[in-house]
């Protein structure tokens, strides 16, 4: 869902550095054979890219790891999320987090009518759709359809095995897949979770006082390496950028991560909602916490078993390649797009204020036994306490062409716009 740029294969290497694998590997668990197979054929693509056309910039490099089409991580068969994957979201961890979601949108659809839609990016399991259309049915205000944009197939075919078993067939049957954006104009909300931080993201570095990309390249032996080169000038310009709004100067070695795309992707997957709300819930910082002095190398991680490290290089197919999100950068986005912030808070905050306690308490009253009110009260610990979910996830909305805003009043109370 993401634009990639070219790369300039004439372009002089000024500086190169090895990957961590040998230091960050050998406390990960060890991949079958089958999965080291499928690893090594990405490799190998990855190989005969970059000797055919350069190297290639680091944001081309994440997409092609996580979307290549048959080997990219959210493109191959392999289980992803859950204690069977890589890691854990909110959704999976059972229905609260979508049973408030649901608490704080279905007023815009009471609303906006009937020909309000609900549009969720990247589906996962199919446990938030779910969750969600059943909360939905259960508060008696359906929306027209749900639209789960899904560009992995796989993970498509998963979601409509999920909610075709799990859901009524009146409920299943206002569900439907796209692979691009609406383009028709339509009303509603639109809603993510953990999608930003899967954006091919652009790593810079400072030298010089000049701002250089970071690029991933093949050394003497054919093996991936990461190179930095001058920064054109969208990457250099939206570094600058940074740099004007936080009144200060990166210093010579500082490398860390920019969104330059993320006004442009805004604008394509939200630019025909014309009425509505937006939800984004993702792990990240407002801008003057993200780029920290200390914070000098960046928020990239790579995710591997429920094990998280360091090496974007290592096993590349095989791991979830992610950055923290900027929410000054996703306001400003939001802003340019034409939208306006209608509220920024920590996830425990915003799952307060849209009715976490009252979900819980009918949750823990349907509670068969004492395993399954155990289970709720652990889900309720990891969405909201601050060494969890609580405070590293923060949710922001936006809305457009609402006459009134529809939300909690403990949420609005809630709100920490003012920290943008």
């Amino acid at each position: 869902m993401s634009p990639s740029r070219g790369c300039g294969g004439a372009w002089v290497i000024l500086c190169a550095f090895p990957a961590w694998r040998p230091r960050m590997s050998s406390r990960l668990p060890e991949p079958s054979a089958d999965e080291r197979t499928h690893s090594d054929r990405l490799l190998t693509q990855l190989r005969e890219e970059i000797a055919a056309h350069g190297a290639m910039p680091f944001s081309q490099y994440m997409e092609r790891c996580l979307y290549a089409p048959g080997l990219g991580y959210y493109s191959a068969g392999k289980t992803k999320f859950g204690e069977a994957g890589d890691f854990i979201t909110a959704p999976e961890l059972g229905d609260l987090f979508a049973r408030c979601v649901v608490n704080a949108t279905y007023p815009v659809f009471e609303l906006l009518g009937e020909e309000a839609d609900f549009l969720e990016l990247g589906g996962g399991s199919g446990a938030f759709a779910e969750a969600a259309l059943k909360a939905f049915a259960k508060a008696g205000t359906l929306p027209r359809r749900y639209l789960i944009l899904e560009p992995s197939a796989d993970l498509r075919e998963r979601q409509r095995e999920r909610l075709s078993a799990e859901l009524p067939g009146e409920v299943f049957a206002r569900v439907s897949w796209l692979d691009r954006p609406p383009e028709q104009d339509w009303r509603g909300v639109l809603f993510a979770n953990e999608v930003i931080d899967a954006l091919p993201t652009t790593r810079f570095a400072m030298r010089a006082g000049e701002v250089y990309e970071e690029y991933v390249a093949l050394d003497g032996e054919g093996r991936l390496m990461r190179v930095d080169r001058p920064a054109d000038m969208l990457v250099s310009g939206a570094v600058r950028h940074v740099e004007r709004d936080l009144e200060t100067t990166f210093p010579d070695g500082y490398r860390s991560e920019v969104l330059p795309q993320l006004p442009y992707w805004i604008q394509a997957i939200a630019g025909s909602l014309n009425a509505g709300l937006m939800l984004f819930v993702d792990y990240g910082y407002v801008r003057r916490e993200f780029y920290q002095p200390e914070r000098n190398d960046g928020t990239l991680m790579a995710h591997y078993r429920h094990r998280a490290h360091s090496d974007p290089l290592y096993l590349p197919g095989l791991n979830d390649l992610t950055a923290s999100v900027d929410f000054t950068a996703l306001a400003e986005a939001g802003n340019g797009a034409g939208f306006g912030v209608a509220g920024y808070l920590s996830q425990a905050q915003f799952l307060i204020g849209s009715g976490l306690q009252d979900a819980f308490e009918s949750a823990y009253e349907e509670a068969g036994d004492e395993t399954a009110r155990y289970r709720l009260a652990q889900e309720v610990k990891k969405l909201t306490l601050p060494d969890q979910m609580g405070e590293r996830f923060q949710a922001m909305l936006f809305a457009r062409n609402m006459e009134v805003l529809p939300l909690p009043a403990e949420l609005l109370e809630a709100d920490q716009g003012d920290r943008l």
